[in-house]
């Protein structure tokens, strides 16, 4: 007999989160929003196309607060993204997969991310 309440394979609810369980989810999420954000920029090329009265809207969508910030998250996605996907090249040569050593390396990623998005709004002059 079948026991009802117990679910049938694990989920979310039983594992407990961990540092590089986060980072993955995130990878993920990175991913998403880099496919989006390339919405903008189709939407930025098409108003360039399309004459100065359309490249304006898109510019001031793009100066306003909400399209910082659009922008600024779409600059952080660009770094995690391709600094986690170097660290799973290297997962994949066989280096790095210790559990210290995912950890330090998700560390380093999230670092990257951070530093890279904050020294490329540095040079553009938003910061």
């Amino acid at each position: 007999m079948t026991r009802r309440d117990r679910p049938l394979s694990p989920h979310l609810q039983i594992y407990r989160w961990h540092f590089t369980m986060a980072l993955s989810i995130a990878h993920r999420f990175s991913g998403v929003a880099l496919v989006v954000g390339l919405f903008f920029v189709s939407w930025w090329l098409t108003a360039l196309a399309r004459g100065p009265e359309a490249f304006a809207f898109v510019q001031a969508f793009a100066q306003s607060w909400l399209g910082i910030l659009v922008l600024f998250g779409w600059t952080f996605a660009l770094f995690y993204h391709l600094g986690n996907g170097i660290r799973h090249l290297i997962w994949d040569l066989g280096f790095g997969l210790e559990k210290d050593e995912a950890f330090r390396s998700g560390v380093a990623v999230v670092a990257f991310a951070v530093v890279a998005t904050l020294l490329v709004w540095i040079a553009v002059g938003a910061l």
